[in-house]
């Protein structure tokens, strides 16, 4: 991989992977439970030709955020020699960073149960309980439609192509009442949101039968043709765009893992 897609890859680590943590911390019971009260922060930097590049996770009386800038008053650090060495990591891959705050025996282990959880998004992970089920739809359309946004502003040519020739338009995922989001474009900029967008109508809407719906898309188990066929989807728009987004998506799939 060229370093200029490894840039990209790691931004969308740390801008679209990282933030789905939030509904893991939200919805999973236990994983809320251990950090109830938790004042902490996490990064993960890695050096890029001199230049640190990293972003953090925080826990306070805010609820939990991710920033992306970098810190010496982290309670936990993991260092990484390269990008590539970090998109690994992310990706599941054996890879050991430096850490510092590893003292912090507690907080550390809570840190890698939340880190453990992403695996839930790999192609290859097929939960059978319906609650985790949900949990990999929800996170999964949650972190596409952010990682799309970011795609385009890390500036992959055929997205930026795309985006450019686009007056204002919406393109709206919806699941169920809890599980909706969109990417809004417009003259080749873009920006991702949870829930419906309530400004426009949108340009195209792909509409899941609920979950169980969704999940054999998720799963690549059909492809969009054959899911509007058995009913798990209806697609409001244009065909051509909505195809068009189903490609950029295992585009993004592909560089991540």
């Amino acid at each position: 991989m060229t370093v200029e897609r490894e840039v990209l890859a790691a931004r969308l680590f740390l801008r679209a992977v990282l933030p789905v943590i939030k509904v893991v911390v939200t919805d999973d019971p236990k994983m809320k439970k251990k950090f109830e009260g938790v004042n902490a922060r996490v990064q993960f930097v890695a050096d890029h030709e001199g230049t640190p590049i990293g972003s953090a996770l925080v826990f306070d009386a805010e609820g939990f955020r991710v920033v992306h800038d970098i810190s010496n008053a982290s309670d936990i650090t993991f260092s990484f020699k390269t990008i590539a060495k970090m998109n690994a990591f992310f990706a599941g891959k054996p890879v050991i960073p430096k850490i510092r705050g590893w003292l912090k025996t507690g907080l550390l282990l809570n840190v890698f149960g939340l880190l453990m959880s992403l695996k839930i998004l790999m192609p290859d992970a097929d939960p059978k309980d319906p609650a985790k089920r949900r949990l990999k739809v929800k996170m999964t359309f949650f972190m596409i439609t952010t990682a799309l946004s970011q795609y385009n502003k890390g500036g992959d040519p055929e997205m930026v192509k795309w985006t450019s020739k686009q007056p204002e338009r919406i393109y709206q995922i919806t699941v169920d009442d809890d599980i909706a989001a969109y990417l809004r474009v417009k003259a080749g900029k873009s920006m991702a949101g949870r829930g419906v967008y309530p400004r426009r109508r949108p340009f195209v809407h792909m509409k899941f039968n609920g979950v169980e719906g969704a999940y054999p898309i998720v799963m690549n188990q059909v492809n969009m043709v054959d899911a509007i066929r058995k009913g798990f989807l209806s697609l409001e728009g244009s065909p051509e765009y909505g195809r068009d987004i189903g490609d950029f998506m295992i585009r993004i799939q592909e560089l991540i893992t």
